[in-house]
């Protein structure tokens, strides 16, 4: 009896995978949900910070003095875009680096006063950025939105 299970189950043919469908895809809507965010930011955000600039610079409000490795694990960066990411801010002059007493290959990263004025700038610009990236959303479903993303990152 058990091997004529075996035998029907083995003559059922595998289901044809289904086809790629973009629109259907999690990918397709991060990335446009993604590009909206960023347009808004670059609409509202003053001294043409990026979205990975601004970032930065707030962690390393937060965290300061720090290591550069240590801001891009806080900053979900890998180590080629946080390197680019601080040297930009270096040459804008909104952060410093100094040799790491206790390890001469390490930078260690600080906020200079122009640094600083740049966030108290764009901090209220900021906080809008995040509210109209939300905005078709009603409380609730914001609070959902974060929680379910949190959940998959």
């Amino acid at each position: 009896m058990a091997e004529k299970r075996e035998k029907k189950a083995a003559s059922v043919a595998p289901e044809a995978p289904r086809d790629y469908v973009l629109h259907e895809q999690i990918g397709f809507f991060l990335r446009q949900a993604n590009q909206r965010h960023v347009a808004i930011f670059a609409s509202l955000i003053n001294d043409k910070l990026t979205t990975t600039q601004w970032a930065a610079l707030t962690k390393l409000k937060e965290i300061q003095p720090c290591s550069q490795n240590r801001l891009g694990r806080e900053t979900a960066m890998d180590a080629a875009t946080i390197k680019g990411v601080v040297d930009r801010l270096v040459k804008r002059g909104f952060v410093s680096t100094l040799p790491d007493s206790n390890d001469a290959r390490r930078l260690v990263l600080s906020l200079t006063e122009d640094g600083l004025e740049a966030i108290s700038h764009n901090v209220v610009a900021a906080l809008s950025v995040s509210e109209k990236t939300l905005s078709p959303l009603t409380a609730g479903e914001r609070l959902m939105l974060l929680e379910l993303l949190r959940k998959i990152c």
